[in-house]
């Protein structure tokens, strides 16, 4: 190590800067083609060879750069987006720390040929690693500009080492297309490899061209499986694509998020969408989705980091409230029969789906199980009374006394009816509930009914179980979270820090039922928690709010718990398998799964029923072939 301080070579400077925003070849795509989108071009063709390691080539259609300013562009810190501080406090562009060509060319060979025009003459820059010495010649060139990069790290050989194989890059540029593509429906893109084409994806502004481009990049799947949303409220509006809980995937591959139009990856979004989905989503799944946050942008700073991944949000949990609330009461508006049509029980791609209410069956109303009352709602009971309560809704959750299962799918009616009388005698004359009516049960654990697209298959204890669950949430919230006092206090000892947030939030604890007194610069005594959490771990509990306050600025944790709780007390009252039920019984489950909220998931987020269309049954039987 020298001892002596001297100024680094421009050359040295700029590789080191480079690792900041030059990471691999989808990092130079994602820097070129956000220049070429800031340029106002409306179409982008992306060529790459060996993974992009050994060459990237992209032309767009923009406005193109001048002859003076091509030299200026290879500089360092030099922009055409800011021009001041007030610039940089709401930024429009994608691009706007005019480091991206500086970076790329001096650890690539480099050439940037543009016109404005449409003469077909324009001019060329190129540099080769060197001491950003820019070379400026005459050339061909349509309105417009092409970059070509060659030879990515190969003046610096400890970095090139560290790069993947050609396909581990190639699929980390096909990501980078794919996210860019969803940022801007009205730019064609084109990506060819090796000389094949691999994306030829066409502009389009209208809402099918938008949702033809989604299902391009996202697969067919995820579009016959989205709800539409756009909600505007506060200043910020959401808008795009979430997919239904049953098209949850395995890992998070399937989550685009833009902030005004920059793809983002954010913590304060992310735990907004998984509290929307904490009620609805089998643990270790993720939800998919496509979504568009649009707000003011002075409140919100893109200049955190310098691959411009991350976003800081002036008021995050304004934003956070609102991402969760939207999405959360968008899930819960799906009912059974919200994609029913005349072709055959799905709605059109990404159409969103407006709940109705389902169809009256004569004789047969929501909640009319043998032996049970529906729960009043007018005030908030005790745990013991809600357990009472829950019992009498789920009175059916003793296993049968016969023992065991039903062998056979049969009609739980004399056999002496015959078969159609399982079915109510307005069937033949209405069209069918979304979820049908009643035929049988099977194995003592499945209802099957019947609808106008087929058969319906339920799961009769989990449907339940979503029913009760929703109305103990209800019961719940309607009267208030009930506390009780501790006869000794829970002493805990904190962080000066974490007390000075109780005291400055004491509001969020009293709210939810806690009573903390502080005793001392740190320490904080608990004297009274929700009676739902009675013998829960109060002090961790507590510990985990403040960290929430201090890192988010609010939190949900004691909501969690209780639901958590109600969940599993609906899991233990709700009818059990080996139960056999009647027919009426059976229909006022359906009945009340299409009035109920999230009914097409349990409360541990498995599937409630799923639709087995006559079509498909003819094509097991050859029917018609």
């Amino acid at each position: 190590m020298h001892d002596k301080i001297q100024q680094l070579s421009p050359r040295l400077a700029n590789q080191i800067a480079a690792g900041e925003v030059v990471e691999r070849p989808a990092s130079v795509i994602k820097e070129l083609l956000e220049n070429s989108l800031d340029a106002g071009a409306t179409r982008l063709d992306v060529e790459i060879d060996n993974g992009g390691i050994k060459r990237i080539k992209v032309r767009d259609n923009g406005k193109g750069i001048g002859q003076d300013d091509l030299p200026m562009a290879l500089a360092r810190h030099a922009t055409s987006k800011i021009h001041a501080l007030e610039d940089l406090e709401a930024v429009a562009t994608l691009g706007f720390r005019g480091e991206a060509l500086a970076s790329i060319s001096s650890v690539a060979r480099l050439a940037l040929t543009s016109s404005r025009d449409e003469s077909g003459k324009g001019w060329q820059v190129s540099a080769e690693g060197r001491d950003m010495q820019a070379q400026v010649a005459p050339a061909a060139h349509p309105r417009g500009t092409t970059v070509d990069v060659r030879d990515l790290f190969f003046n610096t050989p400890a970095r090139r080492k560290f790069l993947r194989t050609e396909k581990t890059e190639f699929n980390r540029v096909d990501d980078t297309i794919k996210r860019l593509a969803l940022s801007r429906f009205d730019v064609a893109i084109t990506l060819r490899h090796n000389g094949k084409g691999v994306h030829n994806l066409r502009a389009g502004s209208g809402r099918v061209e938008m949702e033809r481009r989604v299902s391009q990049v996202c697969g067919p799947a995820f579009m016959q499986n989205a709800l539409h949303i756009d909600v505007e409220r506060s200043g910020l509006r959401l808008w795009g694509w979430v997919a239904e809980p049953a098209f949850s995937r395995s890992q998070a591959d399937l989550q685009f998020f833009y902030v005004n139009g920059r793809a983002i990856r954010d913590k304060v979004v992310s735990h907004a969408v998984r509290r929307a989905f904490a009620d609805v989503l089998y643990h270790g799944r993720h939800p998919a989705f496509v979504l568009y946050l649009e707000l003011d942008p002075a409140s919100v700073d893109v200049n955190v980091h310098p691959t411009k991944h991350e976003v800081r949000f002036r008021d995050s949990r304004l934003v956070h409230d609102f991402l969760f609330g939207s999405l959360h009461r968008a899930l819960a508006s799906v009912r059974p029969g919200d994609r029913d049509d005349a072709n055959g029980g799905e709605a059109p791609a990404g159409q969103p789906l407006q709940p109705s209410p389902a169809p009256a069956v004569a004789g047969v109303a929501a909640g009319e199980f043998a032996g049970q009352q529906r729960m009043p709602l007018s005030s908030s009971p005790s745990p013991e009374r809600l357990q009472g309560q829950m019992q009498g809704y789920g009175a059916l959750h003793q296993p049968y006394a016969g023992g065991a299962a039903v062998a056979e799918a049969s009609p739980a009616a004399p056999a002496s009816q015959g078969w159609n009388a399982s079915l109510p005698a307005e069937a033949d004359d209405a069209a069918a509930p979304p979820l049908g009516f009643a035929l049988a049960q099977l194995h003592g654990i499945y209802i099957l009914a019947q609808n106008d697209q087929g058969l319906i298959v339920v799961d009769m204890h989990a449907a339940h179980e979503r029913i009760v669950y929703e109305q103990m949430k209800t019961a719940h919230a309607a009267g208030g979270i009930q506390a009780q006092p501790l006869l000794v206090p829970v002493s805990l000892a904190v962080s000066q820090r974490e007390a000075d947030c109780f005291e400055e939030r004491s509001e969020v604890f009293t709210a939810l039922g806690f009573v903390l007194q502080r005793a001392g610069p740190e320490t904080l005594l608990v004297r009274q928690v929700p009676t739902m959490l009675h013998g829960a771990e109060v002090e961790q509990l507590v510990r985990d709010v403040l960290s929430d306050l201090l890192a988010q600025g609010g939190s949900d944790r004691i909501g969690e718990r209780i639901n958590e709780v109600l969940s599993t007390m609906a899991c233990h009252g709700s009818v059990r398998a080996n139960r056999k039920l009647t027919v009426p019984e059976m229909n006022a489950l359906l009945r009340d799964m299409e009035r109920t909220e999230r009914s097409g998931q349990c409360n541990h987020g498995r599937p409630t029923w799923t639709q087995v269309k006559l079509g498909d049954m003819d094509k097991w039987f050859m029917r018609g072939q």
